[in-house]
């Protein structure tokens, strides 16, 4: 797979030409041999229309999830433009969907860049869909996600999703106050997957002494898989830090937008424990 990079302030940037679109890499300058995204160029399923690979890396997915239709082929190569500072990746027309998908990339600090998903209905009638984005995350880490109460009542104001496969005495899961923990951990073969919203709007993952942030743009309107904006789903392999948009009727020719904040933080030791995350995880 070819894979260009990119230098953004302090961060390292691959991107896939061949594939996509697809985010392959990212790290800081001074740990470019660290990728903090899992490549995993032989994963997949069987679809309808072959064999989907993974890839790993950062993806843009339509949710909610079904099959064929999230698993369409993107094994072809695609645009990579760079122009005043900025990276777009133009992804290939998906015409049983009727949809296509790009991804822009530019700076917004030493550390720190935005990543614009866009699905446009390229189709004659509407669609109704939402912008997911997906982030495979290298195996040993931890996946962060904030639940903080929004404050005193009596009716609810927090909510989590489960997959079938789900279970919640799985010990990968650990939930404390205000925190969802999911670690990754090769030793447990079994998947695990839990939803949310995530609240402060952020979510991350640590590994190897450095901590991926998510920052996202929270719009009005329904949420897919019972109101979720931020999904983890692990297995032995990888995990996946998922953040999703609203969903919207997609009239033919208009476009939906899903922005997501990345920064890139070292801390050298971190636990899956909220005081640990209260004291070092500042922004």
């Amino acid at each position: 797979m070819r894979v260009k990079e990119f230098v953004m302030g302090n961060l390292l940037l691959g991107i896939a030409r061949d594939v996509g679109p697809r985010i392959m890499k990212i790290t800081t300058r001074d740990r470019p041999e660290v990728n903090l995204f899992a490549v995993l160029p032989d994963t997949g399923v069987n679809t309808p229309e072959g064999f989907w690979h993974i890839y790993g890396g950062h993806r843009l997915w339509s949710s909610p999830e079904s099959m064929p239709r999230s698993y369409s082929m993107d094994d072809t190569p695609v645009r990579v433009q760079m122009k005043n500072g900025r990276v777009n990746i133009y992804g290939n027309p998906e015409i049983q969907n009727n949809i296509q998908k790009s991804i822009e990339i530019y700076p917004a600090g030493e550390s720190t860049i935005e990543v614009v998903h866009q699905i446009k209905n390229i189709g004659r009638w509407p669609v109704k869909l939402a912008c997911w984005a997906l982030s495979v995350m290298k195996p040993g880490g931890f996946a962060i996600i904030p639940v903080k109460a929004g404050g005193e009542g009596l009716l609810p104001d927090r909510h989590l999703t489960l997959w079938p496969y789900t279970d919640i005495s799985d010990r990968r899961l650990v939930m404390e106050k205000d925190i969802i923990f999911l670690k990754q951990d090769v030793k447990c073969k079994g998947p695990i997957k839990i939803g949310a919203t995530a609240s402060p709007r952020w979510t991350a993952y640590w590994v190897d002494g450095l901590l991926f942030i998510k920052k996202f743009i929270q719009g009005k309107g329904e949420y897919p898989d019972f109101g979720c904006n931020v999904e983890a789903y692990t297995n032995s392999e990888m995990l996946e830090l998922e953040t999703i948009g609203v969903l919207k009727n997609l009239n033919p020719g208009s476009t939906v937008e899903h922005k997501e904040i990345w920064t890139v933080k070292k801390i050298p030791v971190l636990s899956p424990v909220q005081e640990d995350v209260d004291k070092k995880v500042q922004f």
